[in-house]
C-alpha cells in the first residue's frame, strides 16, 4: 500500500474514499468498499484523509483518536488498499471553498474518477459543503460520486422489546467506551476496540503483588476507554494471550501519580517483552478502578479479575 502526503506523489486516476475514518468503523468500512469495488479498472483505489485531524488544527490542542496514525495505517493495510494519501491540513487547506476542494484536490490533483463519503460528510471553508454538495460538485468534473447512508446498528439482540438500535459513529464508539461498554463498541466498529503501544520499563509494582504487569506505552493521543480493569487478548507476533488489563491511576499502589497507565497481566505466561510492540484487544470490563484498604484486599481482587478474565478466554467471542 502506497502511503503519502505529497499530492505530486499520487498514484493516478483515482477511486477514492474520503473522510476522517476515525476508528474506521462498520460505517466507513462501506465507504471504503465502494472506493475498492471501482467502476473504472485502471483507477487506483485511494483513502483520502486528513493530516492532522481537522479538529486538532482548529482547536491548537491535541485530539484524541480512536485510531492514531500508526494504528490506522496498519489496520488499512489489511482492507486491500492500493493507496492512503494524507492530505496536510493546514491554513490553505481549511480555506479552500467546497468548489475549489473538488476542483483543486479531487479534478487536478487526484485526477478522481469516483468518490465515496458518509451521508454526514462535511468539507471545505467553515464546513459550509456537505455530501450532497461534494455529489453535485464532483458531478460537474465528470467524478462519479457515491454517498453511503448513515447506518444503525442493534446493539440489544436477546429481546425484541428490549432492543437497543446506535448510530455507527466515531462519537456512539467513544460513548460506549467512556462508560466501560466493550461489546457495543466492538460491535460498532466491527472488531475489538485496541490499544497498540510499546512494552516499556515500569515501577515493577505488580512483580511485588505476584502479578507481574507489562506496562504499555501508548500514543498520547490514543482515547482511553474507561478507567478500570478490564479481560482482553494479546496479540504479540504470531501469539493470542488472555490477559488482565488495567487503565488509570493506580490509587492503591502509586496513589501520588496522576498520569494515566496502561498495564497488562498475560493469565499464565512469562517472558521478557520490553521494547516489544503489543496489541491489546478489549473484551470485557470487569470493575471500576478503586482504591483498596490494604495490599492484601487488592491481591484478592486480582486474584478474582484474573479467574474471570480466564474464563472469558475460554469463551469463543463473537461480533
Amino acid at each position: 500500500m502506497w502511503i503519502t502526503s505529497d499530492l505530486t506523489e499520487i498514484k493516478t486516476p483515482t477511486s477514492i474514499a474520503l473522510g476522517n475514518f476515525d476508528g474506521i468503523h462498520r460505517g466507513h468500512n462501506l465507504v471504503i468498499a465502494a472506493a475498492l469495488a471501482k467502476s473504472f479498472s485502471h483507477a487506483h483505489s485511494t483513502l483520502l484523509t486528513f493530516h492532522p485531524h481537522p479538529r486538532q488544527f482548529f482547536s491548537g490542542q491535541p485530539h484524541s483518536l480512536l485510531t492514531p496514525l500508526p494504528e490506522k495505517i496498519a489496520y488499512l493495510q489489511t482492507l486491500g488498499l492500493e493507496q492512503v494519501v494524507l492530505l496536510p491540513f493546514d491554513q490553505k487547506i481549511a480555506r479552500l471553498t467546497p468548489e475549489e476542494f473538488v476542483t483543486e484536490i479531487l479534478a487536478r490533483q487526484l485526477k478522481a474518477m469516483q468518490v465515496s463519503v458518509g451521508a454526514n460528510f462535511h468539507f471545505g471553508r467553515d464546513r459550509s459543503g456537505n455530501a450532497e454538495d461534494l455529489a453535485r460538485l464532483a458531478q460537474a468534473h465528470n467524478i462519479q460520486p457515491q454517498i453511503i447512508p448513515l447506518q444503525n446498528l442493534q446493539l440489544d439482540t436477546h429481546s425484541p422489546e428490549t432492543a437497543e438500535f446506535s448510530q455507527i459513529s466515531s462519537s456512539s464508539i467513544r460513548h460506549h467506551l467512556s462508560l466501560g461498554q466493550i461489546p457495543a463498541a466492538n460491535l460498532l466498529l466491527g472488531r475489538p476496540y485496541t490499544l497498540m503501544g510499546t512494552v516499556i520499563q515500569g515501577k515493577k509494582l505488580g512483580r511485588t503483588l505476584g502479578f507481574p504487569t507489562a506496562n504499555i506505552q501508548i500514543p498520547s493521543e490514543k482515547f482511553l476507554p474507561r478507567y478500570g480493569v478490564y479481560a482482553v487478548t494479546v496479540i504479540h507476533q504470531d501469539k493470542r494471550l488472555p490477559g488482565v488489563m488495567n487503565v488509570g491511576v493506580r490509587p492503591s499502589v502509586d496513589p501520588q501519580s496522576f498520569d494515566p497507565h496502561v498495564e497488562v497481566h498475560l493469565l499464565d505466561w512469562r517472558g521478557n517483552l520490553y521494547g516489544e510492540t503489543i496489541t491489546i484487544e478489549l473484551r470485557e470490563f470487569l470493575r471500576p478502578e478503586q482504591k483498596f484498604p490494604s495490599i492484601d484486599a487488592l491481591k484478592a481482587q486480582i486474584n478474582i479479575d484474573a479467574e474471570v478474565a480466564r474464563q472469558l478466554g475460554n469463551i469463543p467471542h463473537h461480533l
